[in-house]
């Protein structure tokens, strides 16, 4: 039976704070009226006042009072591009079905309109023959987290996601003015969610309309330097660090200092002078259960041929600057290669086949007039994009401790590895503390322990 494919994506308010538009309200009132705060939440329970005192003082800039207002949404059937732009919103929080552990041979396939029968029913074949090869492969006993390269970024996924008012107008406008608006699927998903959060909270939604930003220069910066020969877009080495601080780990020592001791300027520097002191101060910090003074040094890398599924996994950490192409930048042209494909000459060569088909119909859409907008979906979860990083020491920390774990999924593995060898390159006295948790602390995973403690941790120590 063949997946659906029907245009069904849709977003749905599952439920909100059930004070809906009161404390957005009364922490309107708190800054000017008499009274604790109790007061001031019973005297806020007109609905009516309460939306017309929250729009006068959102009118105003003060649009923290809206984040008191949170909202559960459902996105049900929706294409995994929709997925992938959501998840870059990193003040909301997600849930999604994993398709490392999930088969997804029968979730169904989103079809954009693309303006004719004819080419609708190639987008749909094409479609249906990539989730009949995934469902192939997986009967030929590759693991579903390397199966899933073949599956199409039109398939469907189904995800929950907690974000609070303030933030979720955001969303909003991106995708109804701004950089998903082009988009048709992205369009109807936030028209979908402005009429319902309309009729919850009308003051939250006041002037929203009005209040839209302004459009934005839609040139491109690489469009400044066409003239410059491009032979290679994607660099040979997989990681590569772009910047950090030459002085990490004086750095990391002197903030230590100044908040556990308030020591004098002159002091730390004496105190820092001395390398033994520094590797003591660092050893304590990367240990501790807050270790703040990581956070005041960065580093930035560019990320190459990362999967579009594993895209995924590096857009979940939160504390990070990452930049992710517009995926109507993919080049068809390239794809991972999983071992356990690549050692198999004939699932290989319908693993290539079926590359080679999306690129077709890919071809196809745009010799037919289709704009790359409509053609986004006609790219594979194994296709490749370029991406950049900016994460700082004790981010770096959580997420070496995930994703050098003999657990994690073996791409954003091999890319965690190469970011920790190239980091105690530049700040040894640093990152030789990080790696997976069995070899920062302990390891959490329990029953499901690779088993390896002893052979992991002597590894990252040679690192």
């Amino acid at each position: 039976m063949n997946p659906e494919n029907t245009r069904g994506s849709c977003a749905i308010i599952l439920g909100m704070t059930d004070t809906d538009e009161k404390i957005p309200a009364a922490a309107g009132r708190i800054s000017t009226q008499e009274g604790n705060a109790s007061e001031i939440f019973e005297r806020s329970q007109d609905r009516e006042k309460n939306a017309k005192l929250i729009a006068k003082v959102t009118r105003s800039g003060h649009n923290s009072t809206i984040e008191h207002t949170v909202f559960n949404i459902a996105f049900r059937d929706v294409s995994v591009f929709v997925e992938q732009f959501m998840i870059e919103f990193r003040l909301a929080s997600f849930t999604v079905k994993s398709r490392r552990y999930v088969d997804f041979g029968k979730s169904g396939f989103y079809t954009p309109d693309l303006g004719s029968e004819e080419l609708e029913k190639k987008y749909e074949e094409t479609m249906s023959y990539l989730f009949a090869e995934y469902s192939s492969f997986l009967e030929a006993g590759i693991p579903k987290e390397d199966a899933r390269f073949l599956l199409p970024y039109c398939l469907r996924s189904n995800f929950y996601c907690t974000v609070n008012a303030r933030e979720l107008l955001h969303i909003l406008r991106a995708m109804l003015f701004g950089r998903g608006s082009a988009f048709r699927e992205l369009h109807d998903l936030g028209e979908q969610l402005y009429d319902q959060i309309e009729k919850l909270t009308p003051g939250i939604c006041a002037d929203f309309f009005k209040r839209r930003p302004e459009a934005s220069d839609k040139t491109a910066i690489g469009y400044l330097f066409e003239n410059y020969k491009n032979d290679e877009p994607t660099a040979k080495e997989s990681v590569q660090l772009l910047s950090y601080p030459t002085d990490a780990e004086k750095c990391v020592a002197r903030s230590a200092l100044i908040w556990t001791r308030q020591y004098a300027p002159d002091t730390i520097e004496k105190i820092v002078s001395e390398p033994e002191n520094v590797e003591k101060i660092i050893g304590l910090v990367t240990s501790s259960s807050r270790p703040r003074p990581l956070e005041t040094v960065q580093y930035t890398f560019r990320v190459n041929g990362v999967s579009l599924s594993t895209i995924t996994h590096f857009a979940r950490h939160r504390m990070q600057g990452l930049m992710v192409p517009s995926l109507t930048l993919t080049d068809r042209t390239k794809y991972i290669i999983p071992d356990t494909i690549a050692k198999n000459e004939e699932l290989l060569g319908r693993y290539h086949a079926a590359f080679a088909k999306m690129q077709e119909l890919y071809a196809t859409l745009k010799d037919n007039g289709c704009s790359e907008e409509q053609a986004v979906y006609c790219q594979m979860s194994g296709n490749t994009l370029d991406i950049v990083t900016t994460m700082n020491g004790r981010e770096l920390l959580l997420f070496f401790r995930l994703r050098t774990c003999n657990r994690a999924q073996w791409e954003i593995r091999d890319y965690a590895i190469e970011m920790l060898r190239q980091l105690r390159a530049v700040s040894p006295l640093i990152f030789s503390h990080y790696g997976p948790s069995c070899y920062v602390s302990s390891c959490p995973e329990g029953a499901l322990s690779c088993g390896k403690a002893a052979e992991v941790k002597e590894y990252f120590k040679n690192l």
